[in-house]
């Protein structure tokens, strides 16, 4: 048995130019850190007692016979590039809600692999997992989505993502003392607006036609710098709480989707309150709600948005990891060659540590 913890993200400035349309053309960068707020995925290969050869649990159970039966399209797609033939089970469990701009999908993705591949007894780099993560999830899936979120998933950390026209990605960790960081992780406020959206249909209102919005991307694309300056000239944080108003201001002007009345309610209301700053998580619509809040103003704006749920969160710094492995029992000769195959998931595992 495998059990996988990822952790879910959240993004400050940069988001949208990680989606390959615009990095092709004209490179990205975004500022974002994974928080310790986790995905989990445990599997283990199926014990030869069952009817089903493959169950997976989520919010609804699959029992299939085949990889092509399977409804849930990320983990049809992995097992089937992993090339998966003995009989799985699969379970997932997450902190936070799914389709709520924290990354969730993209999570799941790669602790899945990272998963299946302990399963099968590899051990991928984040580079692996951040890479095929993308391939899954933009070339075989064709969802609208970008790719931070896969590398964040990957990688964890508090970085700036750098994207190159020629498709390298670099993480570069921010670096920065333990009190600045705790300095600015003591103003930052999640809410959960309660609207579920998925995340793909939201980038598909403007990342299509990307290139008719060139000054927004470039000045979204531009405030990374500014906010990493912000953070190392160990001034004034709320400069920072500022700029997450403009980038929140320029992510609502590629898209009327990207809102919503109820979204800009919540967000006045933390605003007169005494935020700052903020943004939706992610793509918008809906989901979590960042804002950032001096300290001596939090509770009024908790008191303000009473009805919202408020998510305590810190920084995390690890990415994907295999959090539990125990080796299978051995069954029978006629299990283990399953396939004609002699299976040893372990063994490898066992010889690489």
């Amino acid at each position: 048995m495998i059990i996988s913890r990822t952790p879910f993200r959240i993004s400050f400035f940069g988001g949208g130019t990680d989606y390959p349309a615009w990095y092709r053309v004209h490179g990205g960068s975004v500022l974002a850190t994974t928080i310790n707020k986790y995905c989990y995925i445990m599997c283990r290969y199926l014990p030869p007692f069952f009817e089903h050869r493959i169950r997976i649990v989520y919010s609804r159970i699959e029992d299939c016979q085949t990889i092509q039966e399977i409804k849930h399209p990320a983990v049809r797609e992995v097992l089937s590039h992993l090339n998966i033939t003995r009989g799985i089970e699969i379970h997932h469990d997450g902190d936070l809600p799914a389709r709520s701009g924290i990354g969730s999908s993209s999570a799941f993705t790669v602790g899945l692999l990272n998963a299946m591949y302990a399963l099968k007894g590899i051990m991928p780099n984040k580079q692996q997992l951040a890479r095929e993560s993308i391939y899954i999830e933009q070339d075989r899936l064709k969802e609208t989505v970008g790719s931070q979120d896969q590398v964040l998933a990957a990688y964890g950390g508090f970085a700036q993502i750098i994207f190159s026209q020629n498709e390298e990605i670099v993480v570069r960790p921010i670096t920065l003392s333990r009190e600045r960081i705790q300095d600015l992780s003591s103003r930052l406020m999640l809410f959960f607006t309660g609207i579920n959206r998925t995340a793909s249909n939201i980038a598909d209102t403007y990342v299509k036609d990307v290139a008719s919005k060139e000054q927004q991307m470039r000045a979204i694309s531009d405030m990374v710098t500014e906010g990493i300056s912000i953070l190392n000239d160990g001034e004034d944080l709320d400069r920072f709480g500022k700029l997450l108003h403009e980038a929140w201001k320029a992510k609502r002007s590629l898209s009327p989707s990207v809102s919503n009345p109820q979204v800009e309610e919540i967000y006045q209301q933390a605003l007169t309150a005494g935020a700052i700053g903020g943004k939706l998580i992610g793509a918008g619509g809906g989901g979590f709600m960042l804002l950032f809040v001096p300290p001596q103003h939090q509770s009024k704006v908790r008191d303000r948005l009473g009805r919202l749920l408020n998510v305590p969160f810190k920084f995390d710094f690890t990415g994907s990891q295999i959090i539990f492995c125990e080796s299978e029992d051995d069954y029978s000769a006629e299990e283990r060659t399953r396939d004609g195959q002699t299976l040893e998931p372990f063994k490898e595992f066992r010889q690489r540590g």
